[in-house]
């Protein structure tokens, strides 16, 4: 987020300055500014403004249509819609709708200008929360490399979903936890395990622990100790795994998001062949 110039009346010391941390939901100055950007998407009568409503679950009052509930929507509702609209398929023949992605950026603009919380993603098809800038692009640059790695399987597309389930409008501790799992399960398969297909991020452990000479790394003094200490607190870490006579407990946000960032170190390490096997 661009830190914007304080205000004339703060420069010259007749006003306090402005608390510049992220805001949450739809601060009051941010409310108008996202209800006219979502009203350039739809209008009265519009039937994809009562799709919307569907979609989200939203039950216009009585005598408001749905194109009145969309626009006069606030707080975590207002932003919900802007990431339906953002998230809408675009018909593969005809005209396109004028719904979905921001292609233009302004969305990003207002965000951006409003210090809110949340931002346009990468893709421009959904809203995430705000992360250190340098962090988002070490994991989407991870992303980027791991989709052209010939022996990465899928470990870029679930890096990608366990990012967006944690840092969404919604977050989903779970599934990103779920996700960065099998991410590091892919980046790793054709190094550790090649000829195993059943191969788990278990199975890798017990083969590094068990013949931890056979590979090798560039890090250090070439000890695989880290990526192994790594790979074993995601393990361990994942408590929704397996049922259980205690019951089941899920991964917290926290637990999650940390879980997204180590395996992306992981990723990178296993698909640069910074992490390989000795020949």
């Amino acid at each position: 987020m661009t830190l914007a110039r304080p205000p004339f009346s703060v420069r010259i010391g007749h006003n306090e300055p402005y608390d510049y941390a992220p805001y949450d939901g739809v601060p009051r100055h941010l409310v108008g500014a996202l209800q006219k950007w979502v009203a350039q998407h739809f209008s009265r009568g519009d039937e994809y403004a009562v799709e919307a409503c569907l979609r989200l679950r939203m039950a216009p009052r009585p005598g408001e249509t749905a194109y009145d509930a969309l626009v006069s929507a606030d707080g975590m509702d207002l932003l919900d819609v802007v990431d339906v609209i953002l998230g809408w398929e675009q018909p593969e023949d005809g005209e396109p709708l004028g719904l979905g992605g921001d292609f233009e950026g302004r969305l990003a603009r207002i965000l951006d200008a409003a210090g809110s919380a949340y931002r346009v993603d990468d893709a421009g098809t959904g809203l995430e929360e705000r992360v250190v800038p340098t962090v988002r692009d070490a994991v989407s640059q991870t992303i980027v490399d791991a989709s052209a790695a010939p022996d990465a399987g899928s470990a870029a597309e679930h890096l990608s979903l366990s990012w967006q389930a944690a840092y969404g409008l919604h977050p989903d501790p779970v599934r990103a936890y779920s996700e960065a799992i099998k991410a590091v399960e892919s980046a790793a398969h054709a190094v550790v395990e090649p000829n195993n297909s059943k191969a788990t991020l278990g199975t890798m452990l017990r083969v590094i622990r068990d013949a931890s000479p056979k590979f090798t790394t560039t890090l250090g003094a070439g000890s695989t100790a880290p990526a192994e200490a790594m790979m074993r607190a995601l393990w361990e870490g994942q408590t929704s795994r397996h049922g259980g006579q205690a019951g089941t407990v899920p991964e917290t946000l926290e637990a999650a998001r940390a879980g997204v960032h180590a395996v992306a170190t992981l990723v990178q390490w296993f698909t640069s062949g910074a992490v390989t096997r000795v020949p």
